[in-house]
């Protein structure tokens, strides 16, 4: 994993609909995982609750895809890590949201019980509260990236 940038932007610019929604009802993985719908606050609910950050930091990640289950796994730990920073630097309310679904854990709880080993990392993806990544970032589809972002005031 390499970070290629962290860019500060203005939340003004996220653009929060139902669309992506309706793209992780087509992922395998939609219905499993805690990061994902419909574990996580409607589009609605994330359009109001974005309108109440200013400012968010969005960090674009390089990976190997021959690796990707372990390059990101170090991604969402490292987006932890800087909302964790972020905490202790006087934002009390930032908020990580992951590139896709969570996979912190190498065999996932939440698929087989229902009960999640990490409560308190996991985070929504992108995607599944609605945000439209393609209206902050040029999306190339030939470039192995994922974006996270952190809401931070």
């Amino acid at each position: 994993m390499i970070i290629v940038y962290e860019k500060e932007i203005n939340t003004e610019n996220i653009v929060v609909s139902p669309r992506p929604i309706w793209k992780c009802r087509t992922c395998p993985v939609y219905g499993k995982s805690p990061s994902c719908p419909p574990y996580v606050p409607s589009w609605k609910e994330a359009k109001e609750w974005v309108k109440h950050f200013k400012r968010a930091l969005l960090i674009k990640f390089q990976i190997n895809y021959e690796n990707f289950e372990e390059e990101k796994r170090k991604v969402l730990l490292y987006l932890l890590k800087k909302e964790e920073e972020f905490f202790k630097s006087g934002y009390p309310y930032a908020f990580t949201l992951f590139p896709g679904n969570c996979n912190l854990c190498n065999e996932c709880e939440f698929e087989k019980s229902g009960k999640c080993l990490m409560p308190t990392k996991v985070r929504p993806s992108l995607d599944a509260i609605g945000i439209e990544l393609s209206k902050i970032v040029d999306l190339d589809f030939s470039e192995s990236v994922l974006y996270g972002l952190i809401l931070v005031d």
